[in-house]
């Protein structure tokens, strides 16, 4: 087969999600609640066929790896591609707080403007360019296989964005919870195509829904 089955999950919750801070490459870990749902997570995959399950190496990402990999015997890795996108200066702030002391900033991030990075930070072109690539090179390696990929709110939004081929600029409309489950293919001549997404069925309580990163 020419294509490679994908499994994209965003981590447990953590302490700023619940508090609303900007996470970005902050190495926050889960909290609790996180814990359960990367328990629960890993229950509902444990009979799941997987090649390999792919974490970035943030902690609140590899610890819900880390309880798939205990559960289903898949072989795990990192890699930095994966990370958040990075919010320099603004981590551990608030949106609110930016909006305060940055009002154009806060706007222009806001408005989804491709180009707009925060001091020391990414822009969502750039995030979306690390995307992209580290994902095509993973599921190149697994065609006829199907892999996990374990990051964040960010990432997973970008890779709605490229399977569904929306503009980075384009309101969200889907939700990216807390170890949800979303499905994907890829192909080495049309990308990403989406499968299925959101997938909570398996959790008792639901996690926060990441609306800033």
């Amino acid at each position: 087969m020419h294509s490679t089955q994908i499994i994209a999950i965003r981590h447990g919750e953590t302490d700023w999600n619940l508090a609303a801070r900007i996470q970005g490459h902050t190495d926050i870990p889960l909290n609790a609640t996180g814990e359960r749902q990367a328990r629960q997570l890993a229950q509902a995959l444990a009979e799941t066929p997987l090649a390999h399950i792919y974490s970035s190496d943030l902690q609140r990402a590899l610890r819900t790896a880390q309880a798939m990999a205990q559960a289903n015997g898949a072989p795990i890795s990192t890699h930095s591609a994966l990370r958040e996108r990075s919010f320099g200066d603004y981590e551990g702030f608030r949106f609110a707080d930016i909006e305060v002391s940055d009002p154009p900033s806060a706007l222009r991030w806001r408005k989804r403007d491709p180009v707009f990075a925060p001091p020391q930070g990414e822009s969502l072109q750039v995030l979306q360019a690390r995307v992209s690539q580290i994902v095509g090179e993973l599921a190149a390696g697994h065609l006829g296989q199907q892999i996990a990929l374990v990051a964040h709110g960010g990432v997973l939004d970008c890779l709605y964005r490229l399977a569904t081929h929306q503009e980075i600029q384009a309101p969200r409309t889907w939700e990216l919870a807390n170890t949800s489950v979303n499905r994907l293919l890829w192909t080495p001549d049309s990308g990403l195509t989406l499968v299925g997404w959101g997938d909570t069925s398996h959790l008792q309580t639901i996690g926060l829904d990441e609306t800033t990163q």
